[in-house]
């Protein structure tokens, strides 16, 4: 899939290991310290609910 990988402005607190985000199509999630190991596609809506749940 095409688009840019996005990490959460608050990754740096952290030393840059963090989950990120693309939201191109259905949402991918990836580790930022193994992106090698793949992401996991998750509809929007699905995601979105997520974060609701988390926020």
């Amino acid at each position: 899939m095409a688009g840019k990988w996005r990490k959460p402005s608050r990754s740096t607190a952290t030393g840059g290991n963090c989950v990120e985000v693309r939201l191109s199509g259905p949402v991918e999630v990836r580790d930022s310290k193994a992106p090698a190991l793949g992401s996991l596609a998750v509809d929007r809506g699905e995601f979105a609910a997520l974060l609701r749940s988390v926020g």
